[in-house]
């Protein structure tokens, strides 16, 4: 294939920058060698099709893809699928336009590929006449019918539905007489495509033909793609109904956890299915201590019956995991489970998580656990360290080691900082002489970190100021946060400190210098309207709660214009705050919602 003399890539650009690399990625299509063809596979799609972006690169590779799809020595699914890809790409619209085009005049070529005797091919033919969508698919619709019957592969059939139903236009009634067919996968597509466009609440009995159908076929409802408007059931009952999703999870459609992670208090209600359905790895455990941590009383017991087996498991996260569970639901017996894990494993992650539970469920009662940790501090990492910081008593009794870890002044002496500026003065000399060196330290990633707690130990506040400053003075926003922890003392701060406080700059900017200035003044007649503008930024709702909402809370102000928004957090019915890293921690945006209606029910509005 002469690729080169026909186009000049070297003025082509894709993903990654100078498309000169294409020409060696397509000959290496080209190679007898399957893993070679995978690996240059791989990088095509990613060159040219990067996460559903496409450049001027895409549309000029699209002759030589089809050449390849057609006289290759194999791959020619994948080829057909990026060709789809590229046909339904995002990117500039001259470069859209030109893809589109590309494809147009190279799928009747492909055509006869849609009668290949591989379902593959012909599921990714039926794929790419989808992605190439109006107007250059509407001639193709005749094919597309002829496939839907005679197609062989119950699941290609189904795509058809899928790609007819995308590209015809009027009232999908021909899809009604298919809620009856044979095959699952049909009946899907078809009850999936009169579900997207149907009035909310669901219709009950397009809900059911889905949820029937897939658990007659059951398939990862992650995998494959196709353009716009399509929607998988799941997505629809998910995010507009949840009484439909939870129709879906009685008849075995496997939503229970991504009903609960959309929708707020459904706990209880999808319980007999999160615990049916796990199985008992580590990650499942943790999302059923976030359950458990949302669950009633009553319903505890029957999750403690389910996780305990695993407490005896051969794998000590798994232990971890089911200890976080326990300690989550209030069972008996979890703080000598907790020593005993950090006896044996204190660097595992699950062993942070597992203390941090029992410790945040049993209080003081976990002081055996903080005195486990003060024995191991030689390999517990800083998250575990810091469960010190709640137990003064067996912290004070390992100065000597605290001490040691942060001398070694490094990323993991971050744990053993905080804990003795946690004890303040109780620190003592050994604690105050080694915060004083790593303050002093410029190299140190703890310096800032040892220089404040250093301030909480001694009242001295000169460190701080001279490593804050330095570093206000570059705008470096962790600064910002940080200045406001020595409250009046970083006094001399304010200078570099106000400024962030006018118009012009982000909400977030505004606010972190709001709440800077407030701890440092305790002003409040030009700090409330920002640290408010901050927490109300349409792009702002982190996973946890915002530092501006318990200094609000603290204040007792709140400017009129936040009202609203706040309101709909506190009474939404979905969710407002996600986290993707579930820890077995409750829920984040159950601590921000509890934070908002108090910030609500205790702050008087200002007009």
């Amino acid at each position: 294939m002469e690729i080169d003399a026909e186009t000049d890539w070297g003025k082509l650009s894709h993903a990654y920058g100078p498309a000169d690399d294409i020409p060696g990625l397509l000959r290496a299509m080209e190679s007898e060698d399957t893993g070679v063809r995978e690996e240059a596979s791989h990088d095509l799609f990613s060159a040219l099709c990067h996460q559903g972006d496409i450049y001027d690169a895409s549309a000029a590779a699209v002759p030589h893809l089809a050449r390849l799809t057609l006289h290759g020595p194999g791959h020619r699914p994948q080829l057909l699928g990026l060709i789809a890809g590229i046909a339904d790409g995002s990117g500039k619209p001259a470069e859209r336009a030109a893809a589109r085009r590309a494809v147009a005049e190279a799928l009747p070529s492909l055509l006869h590929l849609a009668h290949a005797p591989d379902p593959d091919v012909r599921d990714a033919m039926v794929l790419l006449i989808a992605c190439l969508g109006h107007p250059h698919a509407l001639p193709l619709l005749p094919l597309l019918r002829a496939r839907l019957d005679t197609e062989p592969d119950a699941e290609v059939r189904g795509r058809v539905v899928t790609a007819l139903a995308l590209l015809e236009a009027g009232d999908g009634g021909w899809r009604h007489g298919l809620l009856s067919d044979p095959g699952p996968r049909v009946r899907l597509a078809a009850a999936e495509d009169l579900l997207r466009t149907a009035d909310l609440p669901l219709p009950a009995e397009l809900v059911d033909v889905c949820a029937r159908a897939y658990t007659a076929d059951p398939h990862d409802r992650g995998t494959g793609y196709w353009p716009p408007p399509y929607r998988p059931f799941t997505d629809r009952l998910l995010e507009e109904d949840p009484e439909a999703a939870l129709r879906a999870l009685a008849q075995g459609v496997p939503l229970a956890h991504e009903i609960t992670e959309r929708w707020r208090d459904r706990e209880a209600e999808v319980l007999p299915w999160v615990l049916a359905e796990l199985g008992g790895t580590p990650w499942e455990l943790y999302r059923l201590a976030r359950t458990a941590c949302a669950l009633p009383a009553q319903a505890r017991p029957r999750v403690r019956e389910r996780v305990l087996p695993y407490l005896v498991a051969d794998d000590p996260e798994v232990r971890a995991a089911a200890l976080t569970v326990l300690a989550r639901t209030g069972a008996a017996g979890v703080v000598p489970e907790a020593v005993r894990l950090i006896a044996e494993a204190p660097g595992l992650d699950g062993t942070v998580r597992a203390v941090t539970a029992v410790a945040d469920v049993c209080g003081a009662g976990a002081l055996p656990v903080a005195r486990a940790v003060a024995a191991r501090l030689d390999a517990a990492p800083p998250q575990l360290v810091t469960v010190l910081a709640r137990y003064p008593e067996a912290a004070s009794q390992a100065l000597a080691g605290l001490a040691a870890l942060v001398a070694e002044r490094t990323g993991g002496s971050g744990g053993a900082v905080a804990v003795l500026g946690a004890l303040g003065p109780a620190a003592g000399a050994v604690g105050t002489q080694a915060l004083r060196a790593a303050a002093g330290d410029a190299d140190s990633p703890v310096s800032t970190a040892a220089a404040l707690a250093y301030h909480r130990v001694t009242g001295d506040p000169e460190p701080a100021l001279a490593l804050l400053g330095a570093q206000l003075a570059e705008e470096t926003t962790e600064a910002l946060a940080q200045a406001g922890e020595l409250g009046p003392d970083a006094a001399p701060l304010l200078p570099l400190v106000e400024p962030w406080l006018a118009q012009g700059h982000t909400a977030g900017r505004r606010g972190r210098a709001a709440l800077t200035v407030w701890r440092i003044t305790g002003r409040t007649e030009d700090t409330v309207e920002p640290l408010a503008r901050w927490l109300v930024a349409d792009d702002h709702w982190p996973p946890f709660e915002p530092p501006a909402l318990p200094a609000l809370i603290a204040i007792g102000l709140l400017p009129r214009f936040a009202v609203d928004p706040l309101r709909k957090v506190a009474e939404s019915a979905r969710r407002a705050a996600h986290d993707l890293f579930v820890t077995g921690d409750p829920h984040p945006d159950y601590v921000l919602r509890s934070a908002v209606r108090e910030l609500l029910a205790t702050a008087s509005v200002l007009d």
